[in-house]
Parts: C-alpha cells; sequence; structure tokens
C-alpha cells in the first residue's frame, strides 16, 4: 500500500454564479520515502491539492488515505490531531512567531502531542541540528537572515517526525544563493533521512531535483507527459 493514495479528487469553488473546479478526478499514489515535485501554472490547483492531502482543505468528492487512514472521513477536530502528528508544512513566508525564539518556533509542533519536556527538547536539538542552527537557537526571527528564517521553518516542520512533509513554494521568496542552501537540505531530509516530501513549485530547478516530477493542467494530473488515470483496480497511464 502506498503512503499516500488519492482517488477521483474533485475540488470545487464558486465564485458568484460560476463554478470553479481546480482538481476533477484526480488520482494519485506516493511511496513511503518519496521526493515528489508538484508544477502548474497559477491557479492551476497545485496547493488546493498540497492542502487537500495535508487535511487543511476538504475535497468535493473523492477519497485520500494516507498511512492506511482515510482522512476524508474525519471531522474537523480530527483533523486538526491528524495534522499535528502526520503532516509538516514547510510555508513560503516561513510564518515564523515574531515573539519566539528559533527554539520556541520549532518546538510549537510538538506542544499539541503528548510528550514530556525532555522528549520536546531532544527533539527540538536533533532539528536545529539537522538544519544546522544550533548556535542560533535563542535569536529570534528580526535576528535572522531570509535563508535562516526558512530553516527555522523547515526544522519546525520536521520536529515532530510527520509521515510526509509538504512544502508550498518552499524557495519562492529566496535569493539564489539561499535557493542552493534550501534545496540541498531539503535533498539531504530526502537522501539522509527518508522522509516523505511533495514540493509545490513554479521552479523548474527545484523540480528536477525530485525523483517524480508532476503537474497539473486543467484540473488533470501529469506524470512525464503522461495523464495518471485509475481504470478499476488498475493504475493505467494513458497519453496526456
Amino acid at each position: 500500500m502506498a503512503l499516500v493514495e488519492i482517488r477521483d479528487l474533485t475540488k470545487q469553488f464558486r465564485k458568484g454564479d460560476e463554478v470553479i473546479t481546480p482538481l476533477q478526478g484526480v488520482d494519485l499514489e506516493i511511496e513511503r520515502g518519496d521526493f515528489v515535485s508538484l508544477m502548474g501554472a497559477s491557479g492551476s490547483g497545485k496547493s488546493t491539492l498540497l492542502n487537500a492531502i495535508a487535511g487543511i482543505d476538504r475535497p468535493t468528492s473523492g477519497e485520500i488515505h494516507v498511512n492506511g487512514v482515510e482522512i476524508t472521513k474525519m471531522s474537523r477536530a480530527q483533523l486538526a490531531d491528524w495534522r499535528a502528528a502526520n503532516i509538516g508544512y514547510i510555508f513560503q513566508m516561513h510564518n515564523l512567531i515574531p515573539v519566539l525564539t528559533a527554539y520556541e518556533n520549532i518546538e510549537l509542533p510538538l506542544l499539541l502531542l503528548p510528550m514530556s519536556g525532555a522528549e520536546r527538547h531532544k527533539r527540538v536539538e536533533i532539528a536545529l541540528d539537522a538544519v544546522t542552527l544550533r548556535d542560533r537557537a535563542n535569536h529570534y526571527p528580526r535576528q535572522l537572515s531570509g535563508g535562516q528564517e526558512q530553516r527555522v521553518g523547515i526544522a519546525r516542520a520536521i520536529v515532530a517526525n510527520p509521515t510526509i512533509i509538504v512544502a508550498d513554494e518552499p524557495t519562492g521568496d529566496l535569493d539564489a544563493a539561499t535557493t542552493e542552501q534550501i534545496l540541498d537540505l531539503v535533498q539531504r531530509l530526502n537522501a539522509e533521512l527518508g522522509m516523505t516530501l511533495l514540493v509545490v513549485t513554479h521552479d523548474p530547478r527545484v523540480a528536477a531535483l525530485a525523483r517524480r516530477q508532476l503537474r497539473l493542467e486543467q484540473g488533470k494530473l501529469i506524470e512525464k507527459g503522461r495523464e495518471i488515470a485509475v481504470v478499476g483496480a488498475d493504475i493505467r497511464e494513458r497519453s496526456a
């Protein structure tokens, strides 16, 4: 069984009298330890799909199973608990709390889990080491560079050892040199720590690092020029 299984996923929004369908009958499987990139034009539904997998957006129809659990049947309260234990989210704009230190920002997700203070401390230290920021643990976001802030955001995403890490344009607000540093870090998380990654990006350089490169076009998911379709119990491909 794949780590993430999506079946016939459709998401619709209503804008006045118009119905917008960014996702239409999407099927996708992501294996444990995979590194998947997702590209598409602005408004194509990339972030919508990402947020559906993260349990933030509820689809109009279809199923999402993560690690054998069907999250599309959960209540909002159940989803909140599930996200805390299973999803690491890397944002484009860091989303750090300015009045908290780097250490405290990283610790935040652990406060939602049943965990001792000693265990939280151990996990934060490990996360700081993973992003090479132990010497900045007591610094506030205003005292950090943009790249350091993003590394704090990455440490926060991995600190709870989530089932899957989702990233929405993780390098979109960084300069070229800092982008290279963050991309190297993301690759190491996958290659050395075996973390499962789904990265939404508009940057072909970022997408090229992934083992699988997907694209959303007109609500449909394309992989390497072929549309992924589910027919009966078999996953087949047809020319896009």
